[in-house]
C-alpha cells in the first residue's frame, strides 16, 4: 500500500496530464506484464498512476522525474518499497547504460510528453544495448509514425531510424478522458522492442543516420534531388532504386543498401 500524493497542479511546460483511468492503467500494466527480479525503469511517474501497480507486481522500480516539486510525493507515496529508487534529472541526458550497468537490461516505460518523445526515443534507440523493451504512451500521431510502412504519409526518419533498431507495435489507443487535464488529442500505447539480430545490418550506423535524414530533409522531392550531394542516379539504379522515387517509398533495407554502398565507397 502507499500513501496518497498531494495535489499537483499539471505543468504546461512540463507538458503534464496526469493519467487517472483505472481501466486504462489496468490495460497498460497488463501489456507492460512486469515480473519480480525484472529492472524497470519509469520516465516521468508524474503522480504515480502507473507507478504503484508496477511496484507492485515487479517490487522494485527506477523512476527519472525531471519536476522537483513531484519527487517528495513520490517517496512519502511509496516509502515503503526500499528498492523504489528516484532520479532527479533529464531524461533526454540520463545515462540507461550506466544504470543498468552489470544487471539486467532495462524494460523502460513511460507517459511521454509530445514536445519530447522523439528525441527521447532517438536517446534511448542510442543506448539500445542497456534495454530489453519499451512501453510509451505516446500522441496517437507519433505512434502511427513509429509503426507505419513504407509508401504512406506516415513513413518517415523516425519509421525507419525506430524499425531499423526495434519491433515496434502499435497496441491500442488511450482517449483524453482518461486524464487529468484532459489533452487534445488521442494517445496511443506502443511497445519497441530492440532486435536481437538486425534484419538489414548498416556498416556505419552513423553515415545510415545521415542518409535517412538527408533523404528526408524534404520529402516532395525525389532521391536525385535530396541525395545529389552523396550519390548519383546511376549508382542508385545500379541498387536497384528508382532514382525519381520519394523518400517514403524506400524501405529500411533499401535505404540501409544505399549507406552500406557509400561506406564501402569510402573505405
Amino acid at each position: 500500500m502507499s500513501s496518497r500524493p498531494p495535489v499537483h497542479r499539471a505543468r504546461k511546460r512540463f507538458g503534464q496530464n496526469f493519467l487517472r483511468d483505472p481501466g486504462i492503467i489496468s490495460r497498460i500494466v497488463r501489456a507492460i506484464a512486469p515480473r519480480s527480479g525484472q529492472r524497470l525503469v519509469e520516465i516521468g511517474p508524474g503522480q504515480g498512476a502507473l507507478t504503484e501497480p508496477l511496484l507492485e507486481a515487479a517490487g522494485a522500480l527506477d523512476v527519472i522525474e525531471l519536476d522537483r516539486d513531484l519527487i517528495p510525493g513520490l517517496r512519502v507515496q511509496f516509502f515503503n518499497y526500499p528498492e523504489f529508487t528516484v532520479h532527479e534529472g533529464d531524461a533526454l541526458k540520463f545515462d540507461f547504460s550506466e544504470l543498468k550497468g552489470d544487471g539486467p537490461a532495462l524494460r523502460v516505460v513511460g507517459n511521454l510528453p509530445y514536445n519530447i518523445s522523439t528525441p527521447l526515443i532517438f536517446h534511448l534507440l542510442a543506448q539500445r544495448g542497456a534495454v530489453a523493451d519499451m512501453h510509451f504512451m505516446l500522441q496517437k500521431e507519433v505512434v502511427e509514425r513509429l509503426a507505419a510502412e513504407p509508401g504512406g504519409a506516415d513513413w518517415g526518419r523516425l519509421s525507419i531510424m525506430a524499425q531499423y533498431h526495434c519491433q515496434v507495435d502499435s497496441l491500442f489507443i488511450v482517449p483524453p478522458e482518461a486524464f487529468i487535464p484532459r489533452p487534445k488529442v488521442d494517445s496511443a500505447i506502443v511497445r519497441l522492442v530492440p532486435h536481437e539480430t538486425l534484419p538489414a545490418q548498416a556498416a556505419d550506423e552513423a553515415l545510415f543516420a545521415d542518409i535517412v535524414r538527408e533523404a528526408f530533409a524534404q520529402r516532395r522531392k525525389t532521391l536525385r534531388n535530396n541525395l545529389k550531394g552523396r550519390v548519383s542516379a546511376e549508382t542508385l539504379e545500379a541498387l536497384g532504386i528508382d532514382p525519381a522515387r520519394r523518400p517514403q517509398t524506400l524501405t529500411v533495407a533499401e535505404m540501409v543498401s544505399i549507406a552500406n554502398h557509400l561506406a564501402g565507397a569510402t573505405q
